[in-house]
């Protein structure tokens, strides 16, 4: 497969399939295609995986596109304006996402449940109780709130991240939950309770623009329905 992501802020990425290679996405997030890529709309794994996917922010069925009878193409476009970004899975480098974030991938690349370890940081991190886990091998294609910005860190090295500004982190990283310190710093610091701090060795992704922040910032110029 080839591939090319163009378009920032509003992005897309098209992609160049072999005859018979496939690749699996979540309802709507095809844009568009050659007609010879052939569509079908399945569990991908039964019931268990769906619910789990589910679950985990996306939707019960996924849909297949396989190249028919020669190369075909195939493009998905981001669903609010950010980054996207393409990742490479393979066994012991799985990848944690931020629930809602898988755009596409290889059908090799598996989408599955995974669950904070600390309820913390499920409750208050701002990534929520239960993520989205990458695994088997593959690309894939994931969507970034705003800009990407990527560390890597080393091992016993952190990084405090405020809420919801973590998109992706490997699975050999660790996310706890602290408070922010200070009465005053709660309060009035504007910066929220807890911060996110993720632990490596491992490589995570950061967003610039969370999509509830932005949805948090249009709510005062909301009509309130009161005359």
């Amino acid at each position: 497969m080839r591939y090319e992501i163009i378009g920032e802020p509003l992005p897309v990425v098209t992609c160049y399939v072999n005859s018979g290679e496939t690749l699996i996405t979540e309802r709507g997030s095809m844009s568009w295609m050659s007609p010879n890529m052939k569509m079908e709309t399945s569990t991908n794994g039964g019931l268990g995986k769906a619910l789990g996917r589910m679950f985990s922010g996306d939707s019960l069925f996924q849909n297949r596109y396989t190249a028919m009878g020669g190369e075909g193409m195939i493009a998905f476009a981001s669903s609010f304006p950010g980054s996207i970004r393409a990742l490479e899975i393979s066994p012991g480098n799985n990848m944690i996402v931020q629930k809602s974030s898988f755009l596409a991938s290889e059908a090799s690349v598996e989408l599955s449940l995974h669950f904070q370890k600390k309820l913390g940081a499920g409750l208050f991190g701002g990534e929520g109780f239960i993520m989205q886990r990458l695994s088997g091998h593959g690309t894939v294609f994931i969507e970034i709130d705003g800009f990407a910005v990527e560390y890597t860190l080393q091992p016993g090295q952190q990084m405090v991240v405020d809420t919801g500004y973590l998109a992706a982190m490997t699975e050999s990283c660790t996310m706890e939950v602290h408070t922010v310190p200070g009465l005053k710093n709660m309060i009035f610091g504007g910066e929220g309770v807890f911060n996110t701090v993720v632990t490596g060795p491992g490589k995570i992704i950061l967003q610039t623009m969370p999509v509830m922040s932005v949805a948090n910032s249009l709510i005062p110029f909301l009509p309130t329905g009161n005359k």
